[in-house]
C-alpha cells in the first residue's frame, strides 16, 4: 500500500513530469483560461499568458520549460508567423507595397532612435549592450494575430502593411545580431556578409521557385488524399524555418515566407485552409502563449531598485516606440483612429524576435541580468496592451466598415444567397461544389444545396437511398469548409424537371450546374436538360466544366458581350468572378468593348476588389477563336453568355459552348448565363410552356432555306480584263 501512495505522489512532485499529466494540465488551461476571462472583458490571449506566469518555473511550479514544452511552444510561434503569410492579401499587400516599406521604416527606425540613447545614457550601457537592447525595441511578434483574424479584418489594409512591416522589421533586427555578435567575435569581414547574402539568395530561390511548383504538383497529383494535404504543409512550413536559420536568420522567418509561398494555393474557404487554422488556434498557438508566460519572472521586482528601473524604462521605451510609429503612420496615410489603434495593437507585442534577440546578447555576455529580467516583464506587458488595444481596434473597425457588395442585399439587411448545385452524376459534384464554397456569400445563413434526381420508376425509392448515401460525403466536405451544406435527394420524371421544381421550392439564386454531354437528334429537337433548365428558370446560371484544381489557376479570363452591363445579373456575377479571383488570388482579364469594360471596372470597384484587373478590347465575335491567342493553359475560361430574347443577347453565342468544349478542351471552362428579368405570361394557363424546341426548328428551318438558297443561286462570273465585264 506504502509502494502503490509512494508511486502515486510521484506522479504529483512538482515540477510535473509525466507527459499525460503534463498535457492535460495545459489542455485544462487552453479550454477554461479564456472562457473565465471572457467574463471580466480580458482578452483569451492574455489569460493564457497569465496562466503561463502562474504554473511556470517562477510561479507555483507545477511545469518546467521541458523539452516537450519547448517544441510545442516552437511549433505555435511557428504556427503564427505561417498563418500570417498565408491569410496576407497579396493583391492588397503588392497594391500597398510602398505603404509596408514606410512603416517597416518606421517602426524599425523610431524605436530604434528612442531606444539607443536611453540605454546608453540614461542606463549607461555600452555601444554594443545599448544597440542591441535598441533594436529590440523596433522587433515585434504577431501575438494579437489570432484577435483580427478571429474578427474577421485580416484583409484590412492596416492589417496588411503592418504584417509586411512585421518580416522588414524582424528581418533587419535578427541580421543586426548576426552583425553585432559577428563584432563581439571580431569575425565582421567581407566573408560574413558574402555568406550571408548568398545564403538569403539561395533561400528565397528555393521558397519563391521550387516551392510553389512541387506544392502545385503534390495538390494536382493528390487531389484526393485531404489529410496528405495537411501534412505537405507542415511539412513545408518546418523545412522553410531550418533552411531560414542555415541561411543565418530566424526560424520565424522561414515560417512566415511559406506562408507567403503557400499563399496562392490555399484559398481562404477551402477546408485545407480550416484545418490550419483550427489546429493552430485550439492547440499550438495557446501552448506558445503560455510559454511565454512561464518565461516571466515576477520576482525580479524584488530584486532591488535597479531591475524595478531598467524594467520600467526599458517597457515604457518599447511601448512609445510603437505607438508613435503608429501614429506618424496614420498621419501619412491619413488612416483612421481605428487603425492606427490595428497598426498599434498587431505591432506592440514583443515576444519572439525580442526574446531571441536578449537571450543571444545575454548568453554572449553582452548583456546582464537587469536587461534580461527587464525584457521578460516587458514581454508580459507589452502582449497584455497589444492584445487590448488589438481586439478595441478590431471592435472599432468591424462596426464603422461596411461590408462589401451591401447594395445588394435583401430590404431586411441579411443576405439570403442560395447556391443549388444539381446533379444526375453524382461523380462530376465535387469541384462543382468546391467552386460553389469560394463564391459563397459568407455572410449568407442559407446552405448550400447539392441536389440530385432519380427516375420515378418501380426502383425509385432503392435509388433515392443510393444517392443520399452518396450525398453524405459532400456534407463532410462542407463541413471541413465550416459551410452549410443541405443535400437533397428528389423523384421525378427527368432530371430538367426536378431541378427546375427544387430550385423554384428553394427560392435558389445560383444554379451551378456541371457541363452537358452530347445530346443526340432527338434530344437537340425536344429540348435537352440543360436547355429546358435555361429556359425556364429566371436565376443565374453556371454551366462548368472542371477537370483541374481550381487552385492551379494563374488567371481568370473573361469573355463579355456587348450591353452584358445592361442584364440584371450583371452585378451578381462580377461579384462572383472578383470574389473567385480573390479566393484564388489571381488577376481578371476581361475582354469586351469599352462600353462594357468600363461598366466591368466601376463594378469591380464598388466592390472593392484589389486584385489587378485588365480590359482587353474584343468585339470579334464572329471570329471568337481569337481569344485562343490570349488564352493559357493555366487559365480559368469564362464566357458570359445570355438567353434568346435577352439585351445581351447575339447569335454567335449560340454556338461558343461548343466551340470552347474543341478548342479549349485542356481549359477548366465556365459559361454564365446572366439572371433575367421575369416573364409576366398574359395567359397562365401556358405557364409552364417551353418554347424552345419552336426556337430550334425555326433557326432549322432559317439554315436549311439558306442551305438551298446557296446552291440554286448562280454563281457570278469573275472579270475577264481589269475592270471590264464579260
Amino acid at each position: 500500500m506504502k509502494e502503490y501512495l509512494g508511486s502515486l505522489l510521484h506522479h504529483f512532485q512538482l515540477p510535473l513530469q509525466n507527459p499525460v499529466l503534463v498535457f492535460s494540465l495545459i489542455l485544462a488551461i487552453i479550454l477554461l483560461a479564456p472562457i473565465l476571462l471572457k467574463r471580466l472583458n480580458i482578452p483569451g490571449i492574455i489569460g493564457l499568458i497569465i496562466s503561463g506566469v502562474v504554473i511556470g518555473p517562477h510561479g507555483l511550479h507545477l511545469l518546467d520549460n521541458n523539452a516537450a514544452i519547448n517544441l510545442f511552444s516552437t511549433i505555435g510561434l511557428l504556427y503564427i508567423m505561417f498563418i500570417a503569410g498565408l491569410e496576407l492579401d497579396l493583391n492588397e499587400f503588392k497594391a500597398n507595397r510602398n505603404k509596408s516599406l514606410t512603416f517597416g521604416l518606421f517602426t524599425f527606425a523610431l524605436p530604434l532612435a528612442l531606444g539607443f540613447p536611453v540605454c546608453h545614457y540614461l542606463l549607461g550601457y555600452d555601444f554594443n549592450a545599448s544597440f542591441l537592447t535598441a533594436s529590440m525595441f523596433a522587433t515585434h511578434t504577431l501575438v494579437a494575430y489570432p484577435i483580427v483574424s478571429r474578427m474577421g479584418v485580416s484583409k484590412n489594409q492596416a492589417v496588411a502593411i503592418t504584417v509586411g512591416g512585421t518580416i522588414l522589421t524582424d528581418t533587419a533586427v535578427l541580421i543586426i545580431l548576426a552583425v553585432i555578435i559577428g563584432n563581439s567575435h571580431g569575425t565582421l569581414d567581407m566573408d560574413f556578409w558574402i555568406k550571408l547574402v548568398i545564403s538569403l539568395a539561395v533561400f528565397s530561390a528555393i521558397m519563391f521557385l521550387v516551392i510553389p511548383r512541387i506544392a502545385k504538383w503534390f495538390f494536382r497529383k493528390l487531389e484526393n488524399e485531404k489529410h496528405s494535404h495537411y501534412i505537405f504543409v507542415l511539412t513545408v512550413v518546418f523545412l522553410a524555418a531550418f533552411l531560414a536559420e542555415l541561411a543565418g536568420v530566424e526560424a520565424i522567418i522561414g515560417a512566415f515566407v511559406a506562408g507567403l509561398a503557400l499563399n496562392k494555393l490555399i484559398p481562404h474557404s477551402s477546408a485545407l485552409m480550416n484545418r490550419i487554422e483550427f489546429i493552430g488556434n485550439s492547440l499550438f498557438i495557446p501552448f506558445f502563449l503560455i510559454s511565454v508566460g512561464m518565461l516571466v519572472d515576477v520576482g525580479v521586482l524584488t530584486h532591488g531598485p535597479t531591475a524595478l528601473i531598467v524594467a520600467g524604462t526599458l517597457t515604457v521605451v518599447a511601448i512609445a516606440g510603437k505607438w508613435l510609429a503608429a501614429w506618424i503612420t496614420q498621419l501619412v496615410f491619413r488612416y483612421t483612429t481605428a487603425q492606427r489603434g490595428l497598426i498599434f495593437g498587431l505591432s506592440g507585442a514583443h515576444a519572439a524576435a525580442t526574446l531571441a534577440v536578449i537571450l543571444v546578447g545575454y548568453r554572449e555576455k553582452i548583456l546582464d541580468d537587469n536587461i534580461l529580467n527587464g525584457t521578460i516583464l516587458l514581454i508580459l506587458v507589452t502582449c497584455m496592451v497589444a492584445s487590448f488595444a488589438t481586439e478595441k481596434a478590431a471592435k472599432r473597425i468591424v462596426v464603422e466598415t461596411p461590408d462589401d457588395g451591401s447594395d445588394l442585399l435583401p430590404s431586411n439587411g441579411q443576405p439570403a444567397e442560395h447556391i443549388i448545385v444539381p446533379s444526375a452524376i453524382i461523380g462530376g459534384v465535387e469541384k462543382l461544389v468546391e467552386l460553389a464554397i469560394y463564391i459563397k456569400d459568407k455572410r449568407s445563413a442559407k446552405p448550400i444545396t447539392v441536389l440530385t434526381v432519380v427516375s420515378n420508376n418501380d426502383e425509385a425509392e432503392r435509388n433515392i437511398l443510393k444517392a443520399r448515401n452518396k450525398l453524405d460525403e459532400f456534407v463532410k466536405q462542407a463541413a471541413a469548409s465550416e459551410v452549410k451544406l443541405n443535400v437533397v435527394a428528389t423523384i421525378d420524371h427527368n432530371p430538367a424537371s426536378g431541378i427546375l421544381r427544387t430550385s423554384r421550392e428553394l427560392m435558389a439564386d445560383i444554379i451551378v450546374l456541371g457541363w452537358p454531354r452530347r445530346a443526340g437528334i432527338l434530344n437537340r429537337f425536344l429540348g435537352d436538360k440543360f436547355t429546358a433548365v435555361l429556359q425556364n428558370v429566371e436565376k443565374t446560371v453556371l454551366m462548368c466544366h472542371l477537370g483541374q484544381p481550381l487552385v492551379a489557376h494563374k488567371r481568370i479570363v473573361c469573355a463579355v458581350p456587348p450591353l452584358a452591363e445592361f442584364e440584371k445579373g450583371f452585378e451578381l456575377w462580377t461579384k462572383k468572378v472578383a470574389q473567385l479571383a480573390q479566393e484564388l488570388t489571381v488577376p481578371i482579364i476581361v475582354h469586351c468593348n469599352s462600353a462594357t469594360g468600363k461598366a466591368v471596372q466601376k463594378a469591380i470597384e464598388r466592390l472593392k476588389h484589389t486584385g489587378p484587373l485588365s480590359v482587353v478590347p474584343f468585339e470579334e465575335w464572329e471570329d471568337f477563336l481569337i481569344l485562343a491567342r490570349h488564352v493559357r493553359e493555366t487559365d480559368l475560361f469564362i464566357l458570359v453568355s445570355a438567353r434568346k430574347g435577352a439585351t445581351s443577347h447575339i447569335s454567335e453565342l449560340e454556338n461558343l459552348p461548343g466551340k470552347m468544349e474543341k478548342y479549349f478542351a485542356t481549359n477548366n471552362r465556365v459559361v454564365v448565363f446572366p439572371q433575367q428579368h421575369p416573364e409576366h405570361q398574359s395567359i397562365e394557363d401556358y405557364s409552364d410552356f417551353n418554347a424552345e424546341p419552336l426556337h430550334i426548328g425555326i433557326d432549322a428551318v432559317q439554315k436549311l432555306g439558306k442551305t438551298i438558297g446557296s446552291i440554286f443561286k448562280k454563281e457570278e462570273p469573275e472579270p475577264t480584263d481589269k475592270g471590264q465585264l464579260p
